[in-house]
């Protein structure tokens, strides 16, 4: 068994005093496994030495399927999940659904799931608001530790200065570097635990070893990619192998990346879902991905060509917009994917 104390792929997350491995496990991906499949990732990634699981309440089936395989090994693990709920009530309903899916008596980390505006902030805060509940589950050990998940760093950084959380949850790779600034600091001089989500950019990002130890570099505890097979797990466990800071030419090799990408597109998070008119929505940005930005046309259209919903059956009812943590405007998107797929077919057979 690995001795964690010794191994320079574990570190402390901030004063919680949970040993955890360098790279989690992401809780979004398994809900589109079936059930047997998903066992086999979340075995290999205990077997691989993945100690620390995040999950969370709107994660559709992930707790439960977390919840078939993490209780034979719950001293070993440290589980994580969040509450979507921003009053009191609700916060505290979501938990008692937590500790239920995951087959657990406590979770070590109960964090408010992204946190994206003031007014939620305040609302979180407030007398009879989803803190007091979770302050209140922790006091009776339902709960170890409370932290605080967003997409906005600057809100996050409102919330440390509100209340003490042990934990931090934000995105954080070669795109996404806005917590660099000010949000990572604050949260390293208090001592709160770092956890980088998005870490791949959904998957959109293809060096995914320099990614991560890119993000390990700048004061992160733990990177949490989603993993839907055991081969993924290998590949993001490499990483570790090698802790070095990135040298010029491997940063160079993700400055690419970055630039190929831009920063107006779908990460995935599937906080979209579901589409009132049956669209699945990021599997239509992942395949427009595919098919310009890798080169994979034929791939991708057979893809399209098999889907019941498409682009063009989106009716610009906006729901996805007011979800999206990123703001996409996916109507808009999704016409203009339609569009130049048609319009590259089209030249394709001319």
């Amino acid at each position: 068994m690995t001795d964690k104390k010794a191994d320079n792929r574990y570190i402390t997350l901030g004063q919680t005093g949970l040993r955890i491995c360098r790279v989690g496990f992401g809780g979004i991906p398994i809900q589109r496994l079936a059930p047997a499949d998903s066992d086999t990732v979340i075995s290999a990634a205990v077997d691989g030495g993945i100690n620390f699981f995040d999950t969370s309440r709107i994660y559709t089936d992930s707790e439960s399927k977390l919840g078939r395989v993490l209780p034979a090994h719950r001293d070993q693990v440290i589980i994580a999940s969040k509450t979507y709920s921003r009053d009191g009530a609700g916060a505290r309903k979501d938990l008692e659904t937590s500790l239920r899916e995951l087959r657990t008596q406590r979770v070590d980390i109960y964090q408010l799931h992204n946190i994206g505006s003031e007014s939620e902030l305040d609302r979180v805060l407030a007398p009879g608001g989803a803190l007091e509940a979770l302050d209140q589950a922790r006091q009776q050990g339902l709960v170890r530790y409370i932290g605080i998940t967003g997409h906005k760093p600057w809100i996050v950084l409102k919330a440390l200065e509100a209340y003490p959380f042990a934990t931090v949850q934000v995105p954080v790779n070669i795109i996404e570097q806005s917590s660099l600034d000010a949000l990572i600091p604050a949260a390293c001089e208090r001592g709160i635990g770092v956890i980088a989500m998005k870490p791949v950019a959904g998957g959109a990002l293809r060096e995914v070893g320099l990614n991560l130890r890119f993000i390990l570099a700048s004061g992160v505890d733990v990177a949490i990619p989603g993993m839907d097979s055991p081969e993924q797990v290998t590949q993001n466990l490499k990483a570790l192998d090698g802790l070095s800071p990135l040298n010029p030419e491997e940063m160079a090799r993700l400055e690419a990346e970055r630039e190929c990408l831009g920063d107006h597109f779908c990460r995935r998070c599937e906080y979209c879902m579901p589409c009132p008119e049956g669209l699945n929505i990021p599997f239509l940005h992942l395949v427009e991905g595919y098919y310009f930005r890798y080169n994979l046309k034929e791939w991708a259209w057979e893809r399209l060509q098999s889907m019941e919903k498409s682009y063009a059956d989106c009716t610009a009812c906006g729901q996805c917009v007011s979800r999206c943590p990123y703001e996409l405007d996916m109507p808009n998107l999704f016409r203009d994917a339609w569009k130049r797929i048609l319009a590259d077919r089209k030249s394709l057979q001319s």
